[in-house]
């Protein structure tokens, strides 16, 4: 019995010593998707702050292919030691496993760490478009079923599923346009060719400060940081409850220490207060954004729940 407890003990000290110690030589952050994208350049601007905070160098890698899941399965074999991270998304985490079979069990092979970002949808229209505001988009929509049609950047997309709840919720019946990508859907819609989309403030902001689209509302409950004259859908369509967007954030291997885990988040809590990366984020059309390991573990059990009953209901099918 006192080898037991002298055991437990040296355990729960070299555990305590891993996270002040922690970390003490250079971390992998696994990147899921090609450089440039909104995941890469979120993921890069912490990583650059957390380098600058733990005195070790925070390394980007690349992974991208198979919609984000060839690289969230490299972390999610990784060893659970802290040096190996994941930029994780909503697309590989919460809505990939509800479409197809993947490579590991998102809410059992990763340990969260924190969100690091949102990212706010906007719903959008050809200029030309008959509605004056949300509402009476809505009361045309759904007065002419069938006849009007949506694109999404691609079946079972993020942006797929978030105009699938909008239309639901607004009891609309439209014809999907899947697209391979947001800049071909939004050209279309542009040119008059599609009807509307729901897409990121990211991707729409320039477009609408252009005049060549017309935007009607945003996806979140509050009004996005990089559209503040634009209304919510919830309050804009009378649509109470509907708010959904992206998340990005950071996980880390199943098993990886809790000390390690609250430090990194403690970490990136700090780095979200700091003005030059709001400014950048809000550059990107994101939303800062900081939870503790609990708080992001609870957000994804929902998240996934949530894009689960979505794509069940809307029969959302993807080929294998």
């Amino acid at each position: 019995m006192r080898k037991l407890f002298a055991f437990i003990g040296a355990l729960a000290f070299a555990t305590a010593a891993s996270a002040q110690n922690y970390p003490n030589r250079p971390v992998k952050v696994v990147v899921p998707w090609p450089p440039g994208q909104a995941t890469d350049i979120a993921a890069r601007l912490v990583a650059q702050k957390l380098q600058e905070s733990l005195g070790q160098p925070f390394v980007v890698d690349n992974r991208s292919g198979a919609g984000g899941s060839l690289g969230s399965e490299v972390v999610a074999r990784s060893a659970p030691d802290g040096y190996t991270l994941l930029a994780s998304s909503s697309g590989p985490i919460s809505i990939m496993p509800n479409l197809q079979k993947t490579p590991y069990e998102s809410l059992k092979d990763f340990a969260p760490v924190s969100l690091i970002a949102l990212a706010p949808f906007a719903l959008v229209t050809n200029p030309n478009f008959p509605a004056k505001d949300a509402r009476e988009f809505v009361q045309l929509v759904r007065s002419n079923p069938d006849k009007y049609t949506f694109a999404s950047s691609g079946t079972g997309a993020t942006a797929h599923l978030v105009a699938e709840l909008f239309n639901s919720m607004a009891q609309l019946k439209a014809r999907h346009v899947p697209y391979k990508g947001s800049a071909p859907a939004l050209t279309d819609v542009m040119n008059g060719q599609v009807d509307y989309t729901v897409e990121t403030v990211a991707s729409v902001v320039s477009h609408v400060k252009s005049g060549r689209l017309k935007a009607y509302g945003v996806s979140f409950s509050r009004r996005a940081t990089g559209m503040p004259d634009v209304p919510t859908l919830a309050e804009a369509a009378n649509l109470p409850g509907y708010d959904i967007g992206a998340w990005i954030g950071y996980s880390a291997p199943a098993g990886t220490p809790r000390d390690v885990l609250a430090k990194l988040s403690g970490e990136i809590q700090k780095a979200m207060q700091a003005p030059d990366l709001k400014e950048r984020y809000l550059a990107l059309g994101l939303e800062t954004a900081s939870m503790t390991p609990e708080e992001m573990a609870a957000f994804l059990r929902k998240e996934q729940e949530r894009y689960g009953s979505i794509i069940r209901s809307a029969n959302i099918k993807v080929e294998q």
